[in-house]
């Protein structure tokens, strides 16, 4: 049984070649040069997608004060380019979707009501409705400083309210099982170690390399707003990770690195972890969970909130909570039971 992948497609050279691509609406083709059906074949086809979903809308001529235009716009603006990647592709995603129906459409006439039918077509998914009333908020922040428009119609539109637990946090037994199927020497087990004992985000655990160790110390920039307001580590190197790092073998300027010796992306270090998670049987554990776990876990045994800052990098207290809340209170419940002592009189 032959499966069909999204987004592929395939045609014939005139020497009777079979030639695949990954073809996305509006963005350009992208050519798949390994043999179909074979390992190395998916991770090309995965990371096409991830190319082609994150590539730059082919062009269009868009009428000056349309949104389609605005949108051009902001996208050319100092203010844009000095985000993130990361961020720069999701409200990219996000404004280009909204694009694809009203790019011709005069912002001049764009009210708050309209806003909010944008936020709401996306209301079963609230986390990408959100998504996308963020990308719209930040578009029409720039536009009225650039004098683009006058008034901003995402000024007085909400978030949708929703319930959620986040990524999910990583048990002891989880790490176990993950320890038991990737062994010390795989690739798989170091990223693990990297992710648990450095409670870094994915795009760093991707680019963290030998030079990044000076003696007994892990110092790098975090990635995340890199250009904006960094973010410097200076954090001891666990001794668990340690060992996992001497008895991997590596030949590039990186820890970890594609089958073809390149550096992960952000994306692709992500889905290839997640490969690797259910191989050992956690389809529901991610990259990101390994953060949250490290942080809960020092929680647990009684690390400060300014303490476990050193070593997740938040910058913020409020943001060190939303990782910390369930094993806060864990803590707090033991303490506070302790204090009900039983009335011997």
């Amino acid at each position: 049984m032959r499966i069909r992948l999204k987004y592929l497609s395939e045609d014939v050279d005139r020497h009777g070649n079979v030639r695949c691509y990954v073809r996305m609406a509006g963005r350009p083709k992208v050519r798949l040069r390994k043999m179909p059906g074979t390992p190395e074949f998916m991770e090309e086809y995965r990371a096409a997608v991830v190319a082609a979903e994150t590539a730059p809308r082919q062009a269009r001529v868009m009428a000056r004060g349309s949104f389609g235009y605005l949108c051009r716009l902001y996208y050319g603006s100092a203010t844009f380019k000095a985000l993130d990647k990361s961020t720069q592709d999701w409200r990219r995603r996000a404004l280009d979707e909204v694009c694809t129906a009203h790019a011709d459409k005069p912002v001049a006439l764009m009210r708050a009501r309209h806003v909010r039918k944008l936020r709401d077509e996306k209301a079963d998914a609230p986390s990408v409705a959100n998504t996308r009333l963020k990308a719209l908020r930040a578009l029409f922040r720039w536009a009225i400083e650039a004098d683009e428009i006058d008034s901003n119609p995402a000024r007085d539109v909400h978030l949708i309210r929703y319930a959620t637990q986040g990524y999910h946090s990583w048990t002891l037994d989880e790490v176990a099982a993950f320890e038991a199927k990737h062994p010390i020497g795989s690739k798989a087990r170091l990223a693990l170690a990297i992710l648990l004992y450095t409670a870094c985000r994915r795009e760093d655990a991707a680019r963290l390399g030998p030079q990044h160790i000076r003696g007994n110390r892990l110092r790098y920039t975090q990635a995340k707003n890199e250009h904006r307001s960094p973010v410097a580590m200076d954090i001891p190197v666990h001794p668990d990770l340690r060992i996992a790092i001497d008895a991997t073998p590596r030949d590039h300027l990186t820890f970890l690195a594609t089958e073809y010796g390149k550096p992960f992306t952000p994306a692709g270090f992500g889905n290839w972890f997640r490969d690797r998670c259910n191989e050992a049987g956690l389809p529901h554990c991610t990259a990101h969970g390994l953060r949250k776990a490290t942080a809960a876990r020092l929680a647990e045994r009684g690390a400060t909130a300014h303490e476990i800052m050193a070593i997740t990098g938040h910058v913020t207290e409020k943001e060190v909570t939303r990782y910390t809340r369930s094993a806060s209170q864990k803590v707090m419940a033991k303490a506070a039971m302790k204090k009900l002592a039983r009335n011997t009189r």
